[in-house]
């Protein structure tokens, strides 16, 4: 069974109950699926749960070449010169990250989030989208804060072939393997 969800956010990418925020047991029904990766509690998007271990591990693991597809809404306008910085890898703490796929996209037509991310008048904001082949912790993020354009918001959109497409935020979809 593989299903795909739209994690809204605030919600943590387990099952198990939290005092804090709702989780995947909220919202999915099924039994003995688990989620092939995490989204922090803060971002949004595309998660893939499933009973089938082999797949879970495929999808988890960065040597399996799967790329996963982030839009970004980030502080301020990236320069060409910050973007590249991005595809070629960039030093977070103790790693470096593998070369990303990176464009700037116009404001997506999405819903909206609650609550609103902040907003400060004299700030413009930016959307751009990520591809990468890895997933540590907040990496996006720290991507992002290291070329000095923090993240406001972030969906991840697709995870290989898996697209979030017109699912909602709670919703979810059981697709064919």
């Amino acid at each position: 069974m593989i299903i795909l969800f739209n994690k809204p956010y605030g919600v943590i990418s387990q099952f198990s109950e939290h005092k804090t925020y709702a989780s995947l047991k909220d919202f999915i029904p099924h039994k003995n699926v688990y989620p092939a990766g995490r989204l922090d509690s803060d971002s949004e998007g595309l998660i893939i749960l499933t009973d089938n271990g082999v797949l879970q591990n495929k999808i988890s693991n960065p040597k399996s070449n799967t790329y996963k597809t982030y839009w970004a809404q980030v502080e301020n306008t990236p320069s060409d010169d910050s973007l590249e910085k991005l595809r070629a890898g960039v030093n977070i703490k103790s790693y470096r990250t593998q070369p990303a796929l990176i464009e700037r996209v116009k404001e997506p037509a999405i819903w909206e989030r609650v609550p609103p991310i902040r907003k400060r008048k004299l700030i413009p904001t930016a959307w751009i989208q990520i591809k990468i082949l890895e997933g540590k912790n907040r990496q996006v993020r720290k991507m992002t804060a290291a070329i000095s354009h923090p993240t406001l918001r972030l969906i991840r959109v697709e995870i290989g072939d898996y697209k979030l497409n017109n699912l909602m935020p709670g919703n979810f979809l059981v697709v064919e393997p």
